[in-house]
């Protein structure tokens, strides 16, 4: 397989390897891309959840994305988790002196066992300036419900939510619909003129830790080898669904996606 581009990952560390930098780093290499990462936090976790959180130094932060993207320039930067204002900070000012204009932002907050990984400072810094830079925004319901201050109960209010997030800056939002009480999961992608559904048959499985980290860095990797953003979020929740389908059912908690799923080995071990 041939290296097709270069995607900068920023966002924590999942030790159980389900979400996070770890997921983020199979994704974009089973799907065909060179990943590179800036890590903010250190996790201890499992498939039941979150024990704790050590977040790296704001300096340590900048030195990886600066650093790492001075020898080797990123197409896209995709940001998951940032943990705490001193780092997103930090993040932002990097951000600025790379010059990178592709991002994908996933705003992550709440972990899939439900320990909350940002705290409300942190929050106003991710709506007032990170919107702003992305170009695109991947909040699922409660993420979005957060960042709008609205309850999100339907797709017309997935819609409604979509919208007020574009008037705060984002050139694209792509709003995860999964947590509906449907038959169906409905992933709404809205941009200043337009509005694209995705319509899918709900998978139902317990085994979906990292699916949020997993479809944004899917994206980035798409999109950073050439798609438009639509296709690059058709074909990354496509993949999202075929690894949930294809789950290795580890762990007693919400277990792990199986994100080589895109790879056929043809290689006979002896």
């Amino acid at each position: 397989m041939k290296i097709k581009s270069k995607v900068l990952i920023i966002a924590g560390s999942d030790s159980s390897g389900g979400a996070g930098i770890q997921a983020d780093i199979k994704t974009v290499s089973s799907l065909g891309s060179y990943a590179m990462t800036a890590i903010t936090a250190v996790t201890s976790q499992n498939t039941k959840g979150v024990q704790s959180i050590f977040s790296v130094s704001s300096q340590e932060i900048s030195k990886q994305i600066e650093y790492t993207s001075k020898d080797i320039r990123p197409d896209v930067i995709k940001i998951g988790m940032l943990g705490n204002a001193k780092a997103m900070n930090s993040v932002l000012k990097s951000l600025r002196k790379i010059k990178v204009k592709k991002i994908i932002l996933d705003p992550v907050m709440v972990a899939k066992g439900g320990a909350r990984l940002i705290d409300k400072s942190s929050i106003k810094l991710l709506k007032e300036k990170f919107i702003k830079i992305a170009t695109i925004i991947t909040p699922n319901i409660p993420e979005a419900e957060i960042l709008t201050n609205q309850k999100i109960n339907s797709k017309k209010d997935m819609i409604n939510a979509g919208k007020k997030l574009l008037r705060t800056g984002a050139k694209y939002v792509l709003i995860k619909g999964g947590h509906l009480n449907s038959r169906f999961t409905y992933d709404i992608l809205l941009e200043k003129n337009e509005i694209f559904i995705f319509k899918n048959k709900k998978i139902n499985s317990k085994h979906t830790h990292g699916t949020g980290c997993t479809l944004s860095s899917a994206i980035a990797t798409y999109f950073s080898c050439g798609k438009s953003v639509k296709k690059s979020c058709e074909k990354a929740i496509k993949y999202v669904n075929q690894a949930i389908n294809s789950a290795p059912r580890y762990g007693k908690g919400h277990g792990p996606i199986n994100h080589l799923n895109s790879i056929n080995i043809k290689m006979k071990f002896k």
